[in-house]
């Protein structure tokens, strides 16, 4: 067990009001950046990353954000702010050019995503419950998840992806994960094979998917994303959901 240390306190300083912005400066916080010195972004140090595997997932990073979302605006600010707002009204350009994210993940060789709210939880994987009379389905079984049993899917067999390890996957260390989502129809969970994080584009900059993609994944396909050198395909939610629903009548 490493030696506690006295976490740093790092004032968020306010920005001076400019005429460009308009926006009256926020209050100054003090936060203990720990993803900055032994977190993803320091020295990986950190005990909570072998559980958590990221610092986005550990609730000291979403207590930090909280903490910041809550300080109070200085007087004027709310003010300053419609201001600004009804003098710079957005363009039908501006419109398309608004970023969205998705998380994204591997499954066998392929990277897929899908719209960051429809994600409940991302959870270590577990036992998965075999159900009777279901050796051939899309349904896994039931998964305990914090107390809570939900039902398990393949989302490789649903799309039809060839989980198979590739090479160069089985050469490095990956961490295998279970993604719980969720529509108002209720939760399910699936495992995958590796989460690459939270991902942004922009509308604009989707791709339309070819025309060589074909069956159940060319269904549930909504466009690519195309990221470095990796192109993610990007899945539709509620045609996701709807053929969810339909495995598990």
């Amino acid at each position: 067990m490493p030696t506690p240390t006295r976490p740093a306190q790092r004032e968020v300083m306010p920005a001076s009001e400019g005429p460009d912005t308009g926006v009256a400066a926020l209050t100054t916080v003090a936060l203990d950046d720990c993803w900055n010195r032994i977190g993803v972004r320091g020295d990986g140090s950190c005990e909570r990353l072998v559980g958590y595997l990221h610092c986005r997932n550990c609730p000291v990073h979403d207590a930090a954000a909280a903490t910041l979302l809550d300080r109070p605006l200085p007087a004027g600010a709310r003010a300053s702010a419609l201001d600004y707002t009804r003098a710079a009204p957005r363009s039908a350009r501006d419109e398309r050019r608004e970023t969205q994210s998705a998380l994204v993940f591997r499954l066998g060789e392929e990277w897929l995503a899908l719209p960051t709210p429809v994600f409940r939880q991302v959870a270590i994987t577990r036992p998965v419950h075999r159900l009777p009379h279901r050796a051939r389905s899309v349904v896994l079984g039931v998964v305990n998840i914090e107390g809570e049993l939900l039902v398990c899917v393949s989302l490789a067999g649903l799309l039809g992806v060839d989980v198979t390890p590739a090479g160069a996957e089985q050469r490095r260390t990956v961490h295998q994960r279970m993604l719980v989502v969720e529509d108002p129809r209720g939760a399910v969970v699936f495992p995958v094979d590796e989460i690459e994080g939270v991902q942004r584009y922009a509308v604009e900059a989707l791709e339309p998917v070819p025309a060589t993609v074909s069956g159940m994944a060319l269904a549930h396909a909504r466009a690519l994303i195309r990221a470095d050198t990796r192109t993610i395909g990007l899945i539709d939610a509620a045609t996701l959901f709807s053929s969810l629903e339909r495995s598990l009548g």
